[in-house]
């Protein structure tokens, strides 16, 4: 009966869909959005219920579950499969719907039509859902156990990786549904930066939260010693990020000086187009992936129909009306915040603009019958790369350039002292490595001069204020300085992991030892061990450093079999440390005859502690401008002593 219950919600919730494009008035269609969210809510609580208690009756369930896994991997499961995952979509969609008919500040009429297009938004995926995803379909012969879910997928890091990820896809349809009603009504201006603000940083927080989350679970799930694979599925992600980065940085020159209106609202139509590219492409079943769940090409196509509606309707109305929300009325030279501001955004669009054609082509050659065409780390090095490090020096020089008009005089001895930082510790860093890499160390030279550049500025800004009240700051600001800090850090991290890492591969027996770079490992000795729903076996691996006796760490590899899925899984162990990661992955030897002998995988990776952290203090930094909307400004004296900063 549940089922059925959350059936005739889904589809109740379809009609309510309808009913807010159709009606006119805004308080019908406000109610609609809350009564919408209600049905699709009570919609995905039938699901995550018939997951909970096992109902082998549903389709979804059988497929994707069984009695014997752990009740969090049950309820988790929820999402776990294309039809779950979809109406996840569809029930963020709707919040995020609420959320816009909440917002007391934003006019009403202006509301409304923002509703109608989040509508059109919703009808169109509770349609897909209903008419080809359903996941509420009954079997009539249901077995006594289920299917139960990919092994790699019972993790608790993949399983919060969905709805961050999605929150972050989702939330960006708010800023789209507010870009086409401003081009309808034709205004865009501080306010309408004010309303879009919240629902920016929130997506973007939440789809940098969600990146990360997924790069952390397939460095220590997957067992393969990496973080970032250039996956196409991994792409999915980057491509509306990097968009989404660019109207970030947009939005707020708009709340400052309402200007960049034409850029503003085609950035938020093109952001919300990748968001729906990513759902087809792990969706639709043309990439085979551990991240993709669909394989109809139906689904495939209906998403693609979606994205065409929505992508060329929204494109069609910006070319038909954007000359109604530009404004010449703001000028600026050269040098200035706003042209630095530009120039950023344009590395950030064409190194995402590499990563689409990257990712798009081969499925391109493919599906023309072309041949197949592998595009690779080497590719995404020779391009992605030389674009981001002039989008990242310039994202380390902006705060220190004046709005409108810019003074070089003034501006260059405020950059010395950050450059001179980044100079020092870039030359130390060549002079001693061994491996004089120098396309390495311009990196890092990049990426100190930003974490420098962005503690400088931090330090000028409470000068303004006493050092004392250094938490006087506006959030937004603090906010700010930790996502650039952040970034700082997070690159320090990726190439010290990369450049610079150690592979060791071997096979070795229970008793043996070997050095790899400053570290002894020694085999101690293998043993079977049981979990919930499987067996391993599980190494256990001393390690300490070259020349020492004591260890440092033991780590306890496995190779996990799961009879029900009947998969194998390696689960590596990692000794974590601030300057490396110690990551150790064991596999049979298939050429031994009694196997007692196992290939060991070894990796290396220096300051990789510094990639999770930066990516920490970036989502962190989303977090705290998100909080600015209601942080009191800190008052003396019965004056503000500062509003708001004015830096990005």
């Amino acid at each position: 009966m549940v089922p059925e219950l959350g059936h005739y919600c889904l589809i109740l919730a379809l009609v309510i869909a309808g009913v807010q494009i159709a009606v006119r008035h805004p308080y019908v269609r406000i109610n609609a959005a809350y009564l919408g969210f209600t049905l699709v809510l009570a919609s995905f609580t039938a699901l995550a219920y018939s997951y909970a208690v096992s109902d082998f009756t549903v389709h979804n369930v059988a497929s994707n579950s069984h009695s014997l896994k752990p009740l969090i991997y049950k309820i988790t499961g929820t999402w776990g499969n294309h039809e779950g995952s979809m109406l996840l979509w569809a029930l963020i969609l709707s919040l995020f719907g609420v959320l816009l008919a909440r917002h007391k500040d934003m006019p009403l009429f202006f509301k409304s039509t923002a509703l109608a297009v989040q509508g059109s938004l919703s009808l169109g995926f509770l349609a897909f859902i209903t008419f080809t995803s359903n996941p509420f379909e009954r079997i009539s012969l249901p077995p006594l156990d289920g299917a139960g879910l990919n092994p790699i997928l019972q993790d608790i890091g993949l399983a919060m990786h969905p709805p961050l990820l999605y929150t972050g896809y989702v939330g960006f349809s708010a800023v789209f549904a507010l870009a086409i009603a401003a081009l309808i009504h034709g205004k865009m201006d501080r306010i309408w930066a004010r309303c879009a603000k919240p629902y920016l940083l929130l997506a973007w927080t939440s789809l940098s939260a969600g990146i990360a989350l997924g790069s952390w679970w397939a460095y220590y799930e997957l067992g393969w010693g990496g973080w970032w694979f250039w996956d196409p599925v991994e792409n999915a992600s980057l491509m509306p990020w990097l968009m989404g980065t660019a109207l970030l940085h947009s939005v707020l020159v708009l709340e400052k000086r309402e200007t960049l209106q034409k850029w503003v609202a085609l950035l938020a139509i093109l952001t919300f187009s990748l968001s729906m590219l990513g759902t087809f492409l792990v969706r639709s079943g043309v990439l085979t992936s551990v991240h993709s769940f669909a394989s109809d090409p139906l689904r495939g196509m209906v998403i693609l129909a979606l994205i065409s509606v929505f992508t060329g309707g929204g494109l069609a109305l910006y070319a038909a009306r954007v000359h109604k929300i530009g404004t010449d009325a703001v000028r600026f030279t050269a040098l200035s915040r706003e042209t630095t501001m530009i120039l950023n955004n344009l590395f950030m669009i064409t190194a995402c603009a590499t990563v689409l054609i990257g990712t798009l082509y081969p499925l391109l050659m493919e599906a023309l019958n072309l041949g197949s065409i592998a595009v690779g780390p080497p590719y995404f090095a020779a391009t992605f790369i030389p674009l981001s490090m002039p989008a990242l020096i310039l994202m380390g020089a902006a705060p220190f350039i004046a709005w409108k008009r810019g003074n070089l005089d003034t501006l260059w001895p405020r950059l010395q002292p950050a450059l001179v930082i980044a100079l020092i510790g870039a030359g130390l860093i060549l002079i001693n490595s061994q491996q004089r890499e120098i396309t390495a160390t311009l990196i890092l030279f990049v990426a100190l001069w930003l974490g420098a550049s962005t503690l400088r500025e931090w330090f000028l800004a409470t000068d303004r204020l006493d050092f004392d009240r250094i938490f006087g700051l506006p959030l937004s600001h603090q906010g700010m300085t930790l996502s650039h800090l952040g970034m700082a850090v997070a690159v320090i991290g990726m190439v010290g992991s990369v450049v610079w890492v150690q592979e060791d591969i071997r096979v070795m027996r229970a008793g043996e030892r070997a050095d790899i770079g400053p570290y002894t490992i020694t085999f101690k000795k293998l043993e079977k061990t049981t979990g919930e729903n499987y067996i391993a076996d599980t190494a256990h691996i001393d390690v300490s450093h070259f020349g020492a006796s004591m260890p440092v760490a033991s780590l306890t590899p496995e190779r996990r079999y799961y009879p029900v899925a009947q998969q194998t899984t390696t689960e590596a162990a990692i000794r974590t440390s601030l300057m490396d990661d110690i990551y150790i992955a064991i596999n049979p030897d298939e050429m031994s005859k009694d196997n007692q002998s196992w290939v060991v995988r070894t990796y290396i990776h220096p300051m990789i502690a510094f990639l999770w952290a930066g990516f920490m203090m970036i989502a962190l930094g989303g977090v705290l401008s998100l909080m600015a909307r209601r942080a009191r400004d800190f008052v003396k004296g019965g004056e503000t002593v500062i509003e708001g900063s004015n830096l990005l």
